[in-house]
């Protein structure tokens, strides 16, 4: 798996361009995860050709994280641009998803299109919690753990989460959630006009489906799935049904 050097520095990401005559797809994962916070339902997803990088301080990508998104969106900008990507699909999970919303607002005419993934126009962050990650990281982690995932969620996905969330600096989580506090953009959602995918878990407690809802309401071209009893993982804990929902979306796109 390939490092690269941008203008904004080296990035990490899991290759899987196949050659096939499909899209570029860039995922980019949530806070405090990594290139392994999608399943491989989505990173070897057959409509496209995935790029999937490590955020700078998290995985594999050296940094300090950022505390904007627009610095993660113009990270991921440079990644495109040293991959010589001129217009690419963009998937993104929570923080990820935030990403390439502003991505799309900057920077239109570098995204074909946009699959966003339990998020919304805005991320609340709890005060509390952002001074909790820095000074309690281990139990923070396991408070955060319930809040993510179902409570029937298969353990063994749950231990993958938490070994990510553990492999990650602290303050680069910290930084992750002010990134989420400070980003609401709700009022340009109106010039937002790429085609999008919103795919939400209908049991979601930290990005409620309610978020998802006003994103599909205010966007010119959207679409909402909701999956059943999902959490804000539900694309972990239902991925054969995301990809199914990216497939039909992708079956009916015009962009």
């Amino acid at each position: 798996m390939p490092k690269v050097k941008t203008a904004r520095g080296e990035i990490w990401f899991a290759d899987h361009r196949s050659g096939r005559a499909a899209p570029a797809a860039l995922l980019i994962h949530g806070a405090g995860g990594s290139h392994l916070s999608f399943p491989d339902e989505l990173r070897r997803h057959a409509a496209w050709n995935a790029i999937v990088p490590d955020l700078p301080g998290h995985g594999k990508s050296a940094g300090a994280g950022r505390a904007q998104i627009a610095d993660y969106a113009l990270d991921m900008l440079a990644l495109m641009d040293a991959l010589e990507i001129e217009c690419a699909l963009l998937t993104g999970h929570s923080m990820g998803a935030a990403i390439a919303q502003w991505l799309a607002l900057e920077h239109g005419n570098r995204i074909q299109g946009l699959a966003l993934i339990c998020t919304g126009a805005r991320l609340p962050v709890n005060t509390a919690l952002i001074d909790a990650i820095a000074a309690q990281p281990a139990e923070t982690t396991k408070r955060l753990l319930r809040w993510m995932w179902s409570p029937d969620a298969p353990t063994e996905l749950v231990a993958a989460s938490a070994a990510i969330l553990q492999a990650t600096r602290p303050s680069v989580i910290q930084k992750d959630f002010l990134a989420c506090a400070r980003f609401d953009i709700r009022a340009r959602l109106g010039d937002i006009h790429a085609p999008t995918l919103v795919i939400v878990g209908e049991s979601d407690k930290m990005t409620p489906h309610t978020l998802s809802e006003e994103l599909v309401a205010k966007l010119a071209n959207a679409k909402l799935v909701m999956l059943a009893g999902g959490s804000h993982m539900a694309h972990l804990e239902a991925p054969s049904a995301t990809a199914a929902a990216i497939t039909d979306w992708l079956a009916g796109y015009s962009g």
